[in-house]
This record gives C-alpha cells, sequence and structure tokens, in this order.
C-alpha cells in the first residue's frame, strides 16, 4: 500500500464521520466502523466524493466483531496508519454524581468509552505496528480531566453527571499508559478534546459543528515524527490531566 489508512470508530455520525471526510479528503484510504450496517453503509455513500471510505462493520463492545474488523483490513490493506477511538455514549438514564449515579450507568458507560477503545486498539495494535510512523487518537473530553476537577473553580461543577467524565478520565490514563509501552517505537499516542460539538451525545445542544471538533482529531492523526506522544490537548493547546 502506498496510500496510508485509517480507521474511524462510529463513525456513521457526529464527529467521527466529520473527522472520516476530513482523512479521506486529505487522501487517506478511510475505514468508517460502524455498528449498524445500513446507516454506516449510508454514511460511506454520503462520503464517496470526498475520497476512499469503506465500510466497516464494527461494535467496539463485541470482541467477536472487533476480531473480524482487524482481520479484514489485515486482508485488504495488510496495515493500519491511523486508528481513531471515537466511538462513545453519554448515558441519561441512571447517570448522577457519585452518590446518585447507578453503577449499571457506569458499566455501560465504560464498556463503550474505555473497554471499547482498549479492544480495538488491542486487536488493531499489530497492524499500527506495521506502519511507518502509527498513530493512535483518543477521543477524550476536558470533563475527564482531573486537573479541571480539582481546581478551585471546579468548572466541572456544574455537570452533575460521573458515569461520563470517569469514563473520559480512564481513556486518558490508556493515552498515557499506551504512550509508555510504545515510547521506542514510532508510534504516537494521543488524546484529544473536541469541544462541545452539536451532536446526539447532548442532544444537538453543542455549540460548534462538528467539522469543527473533528479538525484537532484530523491534526492528531497527522502529528508529525518528532512530536511528543502522550499528550493531551484541545484546540487551543494543552489540556491538564
Amino acid at each position: 500500500m502506498t496510500k496510508r489508512t485509517a480507521l474511524v470508530t462510529g463513525a456513521n455520525k457526529g464527529i467521527g464521520f466529520e473527522t472520516a471526510r476530513q482523512l479521506a479528503q486529505q487522501g487517506l484510504i478511510v475505514w468508517l466502523g460502524a455498528r449498524d450496517r445500513r446507516r454506516g453503509e449510508a454514511a460511506a455513500r454520503d462520503l464517496a466524493g470526498d475520497g476512499d471510505v469503506r465500510f466497516l462493520s464494527l461494535d467496539v463492545t463485541d470482541a467477536t466483531s472487533v476480531d473480524a474488523a482487524a482481520a479484514r483490513i489485515e486482508q485488504e490493506t495488510g496495515t493500519l496508519d491511523v486508528l481513531i477511538n471515537n466511538a462513545g455514549i453519554a448515558v441519561a438514564d441512571g447517570e448522577g454524581l457519585p452518590s446518585t449515579v447507578h453503577p449499571e450507568t457506569i458499566q455501560q458507560t465504560l464498556d463503550v468509552n474505555f473497554f471499547g477503545s482498549l479492544r480495538v486498539t488491542q486487536a488493531f495494535l499489530p497492524l499500527l505496528r506495521k506502519a511507518a510512523a502509527g498513530r493512535i487518537v483518543n477521543v477524550s473530553s476536558s470533563m475527564g480531566s482531573l486537573t479541571l476537577l480539582s481546581s478551585p473553580e471546579n468548572p466541572l461543577g456544574q455537570f452533575p453527571a460521573f458515569a461520563y467524565p470517569a469514563s473520559k478520565t480512564l481513556l486518558n490514563a490508556l493515552t498515557g499508559w499506551l504512550a509508555h509501552e510504545l515510547r521506542d517505537t514510532s508510534i504516537k499516542v494521543s488524546s484529544v478534546c473536541p469541544g462541545f460539538n452539536a451532536t446526539d451525545i447532548n442532544g444537538h445542544q453543542g455549540t460548534q459543528h462538528p467539522s469543527e471538533g473533528a479538525k484537532v482529531v484530523a491534526y492528531a492523526a497527522n502529528l508529525a515524527p518528532d512530536s511528543i506522544s502522550g499528550t493531551f490537548f484541545d484546540v487551543n493547546g494543552p489540556v491538564g490531566w
């Protein structure tokens, strides 16, 4: 393969869809991961004019689905240059502060936002190791920042939620540990906060279009070889862990 390849999970809508579009426009072969075949195939067709976008059946909560997806990419392109762990959920039912949140809500959220990313990363890491300069991008959130949580003004205090922020804190931990484990390779690992985008996850209350949030994700997918691995940033620069 001469073209770089990318996988974007949860890419049939929102930030994932716009990230797939931007990477395709940059000339990458983009695998559009989605668990719903009908929606995923429709999304890939919508992006056909932007470049080489291929639907990939992928449910990040299902190990069999993840392994099958990895086998397909290995068979068709042999390697993977960029992995975007974008698939994520926010469960309204049972969400709340630590004293009231339902344990089942935490479990459901973590299965997608953290364990899903871990499953996908473990399955695709052998293909990323084959790339000349692999990139892993974990789509996180400033809501997962322990630095912001522990600051005197605590800007996160306005959100009566624990499950979703905690899932992003764990995702950030995955970024840091992966960067450490892969420090002697050419693979760079990043956490990025795409900002407050109008998507299904927040009832489209976000203040910017998902294409704006996708820009920082696409930027992380193209980090230069001399970039530092294991960083957490948004469009304005570093975000405190």
